[in-house]
């Protein structure tokens, strides 16, 4: 069971794809893992277990980072946190194992997300930190180091792989998953239908998996 404080999102279904997705990867034990947008670290926590040489967690929110730190010592992992934006956080580093489960979920234009809402909200077209993530991912991959990152069908992971490649990675879906909407997908609906994201009525979405592998030096 994973300690959660106030103010951070519940581990939900996206995140236990990924974990499963690290493990059907086999990776190699002893690498150098990050963990991107950790929220509770459940995904640094499963790294950790795994068998991670070390385990770097970054997240904004300072109630992620502390949530974090406990799931991770509580299971006897010695984890870096890093509380901060992922670009000036890992500026200059090189990781084996990148996992990611960023913010995916198109919103109507308005204010910057403050609170819980930083966990999913990403601006108009639910890129607004995939497409950041994904031109950083080439320069924070060891060679021979590997991205897994989960998002739904909503953001358009083909343009994720599209990215990914275009910064010299291989890239391709590798784990698929469709489940009922929860309540952030219902109270977003009304403006994914405007946009052409779901068809009026769609009560479901397809969660993807993507992998990247950096195969050149």
């Amino acid at each position: 069971m994973l300690i959660r404080t106030p103010g951070v999102y519940r581990p939900q279904t996206d995140t236990w794809l990924l974990a499963a997705a690290l493990a059907d990867a086999a990776l190699p034990r002893g690498g150098r893992v990050v963990d991107i947008c950790s929220g509770t670290g459940a995904l640094a926590v499963h790294a950790g277990l795994a068998g991670a040489a070390s385990v770097t967690a970054v997240d904004i929110s300072r109630r992620a980072s502390m949530s974090t730190w406990l799931n991770c010592r509580l299971r006897g992992i010695d984890v870096e946190v890093l509380r901060g934006d992922f670009e000036a956080m890992l500026r200059h580093r090189q990781f084996d194992v990148l996992l990611a489960n960023p913010p995916y979920v198109p919103v109507r234009q308005g204010p910057p997300p403050r609170g819980r809402a930083r966990a999913w909200n990403a601006g108009q077209d639910g890129r607004s930190f995939l497409d950041r993530l994904c031109a950083a991912a080439p320069h924070l991959l060891a060679p021979n180091g590997t991205a897994l990152i989960v998002h739904s069908m909503v953001a358009d992971p083909d343009l994720t792989i599209t990215q990914l490649r275009r910064g010299g990675l291989k890239a391709a879906a590798v784990a698929r998953t469709t489940i009922p909407f929860g309540p952030v997908m219902r109270q977003c609906s009304d403006h994914l239908v405007d946009e052409g994201l779901i068809r009026p009525g769609q009560q479901d979405e397809e969660l993807v998996v993507i992998r990247a592998d950096r195969t050149r030096k």
